[in-house]
């Protein structure tokens, strides 16, 4: 990069020619992406801005990644030059010269990338599309496309390799324990109902186990991911049990009826401790015994997707009568 006068920037460039469109590629600064860039959002800009707002949390953490020393973001921003820019092309078409401007060039993708950069301490050279000439109905093209074209890694896989890449953090480090060992031992009552790196719609995906457990693993103090494990299948195949008498336990894998069935494990598991001092399945079964005989069907096999009012009636359904 050069810089030869106050206002002017100076870049070399490659040209690359994708079907009807031309774009230059190279790397730039982050600083001075934060003094020349800018978004156009429907919030602010209703009649023809079309990008979301920006989330400061997410741009914060993008921040702090890159102040770290570890942090790495090889994807490229994509801009569009505006005419705020004076965007030249000079050198045999080798080099680009724009304006030190704060409205120079326009986000197409990449804005909570260049807004963490501005939060950064660090500067660090960013790979950088520019694209030229763009009316604002191709630049809204592209965003779409951009935004349409591009699959977003499942949180489910992310999950299942966080441990890989050494990212997992203590509760969920555990997690991941203990939905092992649901996927995997014989004895597991989940045993071909859970997929660990992908979505499914009649199995438990890593993301439903952990949106469900990530509630109550404070209940179990100390304990290790295998005694966990093990209290939770005598739980859970009591309620697989309980519900294999009305014909409905292939519902469990749904994510409300699951997120339900765990949220309430700490009424039951009370219960069960005062009346048998033990976690046995047949000693969950006799707790649940009640539930059963209340539940209606229907409550499970169409259960909506509140598990908080599905909660609540299960929990309804526990109550048995006072006897002195």
């Amino acid at each position: 990069m050069m810089q030869d006068q106050i206002n002017d920037y100076k870049y070399s460039v490659s040209l690359v020619t994708q079907g009807e469109h031309r774009f230059y590629t190279l790397t730039m600064q982050s600083e001075v992406l934060s003094n020349t860039c800018f978004i156009s959002n429907r919030d602010e800009n209703p009649v023809d801005g079309f990008q979301r707002l920006l989330n400061k949390d997410r741009a914060q953490k993008i921040a702090d990644y890159i102040d770290n020393g570890l942090g790495t973001i090889p994807t490229a921003i994509i801009l569009s030059a505006q005419k705020e820019a004076q965007f030249e092309i000079t050198g045999g078409g080798k080099t680009i010269k724009f304006k030190n401007h704060p409205k120079a060039f326009l986000i197409l993708d990449g804005q909570h990338r260049v807004y963490g950069f501005s939060l950064s301490k660090t500067s660090v050279r960013v790979p950088v599309v520019i694209y030229n000439g763009l009316s604002r109905r191709d630049e809204t093209r592209i965003f779409i496309d951009i935004n349409t074209q591009q699959k977003p890694v499942p949180n489910e896989l992310l999950y299942d390799i966080k441990n890989l890449a050494e990212y997992e953090d203590n509760s969920e480090l555990l997690l991941r324990e203990i939905f092992d060992f649901f996927h995997s031992e014989s004895t597991s009552y989940l045993i071909g109902l859970t997929s660990p790196a992908e979505k499914s719609r009649i199995k438990i995906s890593r993301v439903t186990f952990n949106s469900a457990f990530i509630t109550i693993i404070k209940n179990f103090g100390d304990k290790d991911s295998f005694e966990i494990y093990e209290i939770c299948n005598s739980y859970i195949g009591a309620f697989y049990n309980g519900l294999k008498k009305g014909n409905i336990e292939n519902h469990i894998t749904n994510s409300t009826v699951f997120k339900s069935i765990i949220s309430i494990f700490p009424h039951v598991a009370q219960r069960t401790k005062d009346k048998y001092s033990n976690y046995r399945m047949d000693s969950f079964s006799e707790i649940l015994s009640p539930l059963f005989l209340k539940l209606k069907p229907a409550k499970i096999s169409k259960p909506g997707l509140s598990y908080k009012e599905l909660s609540n009636y299960l929990i309804d359904c526990l109550k048995t009568d006072f006897v002195l």
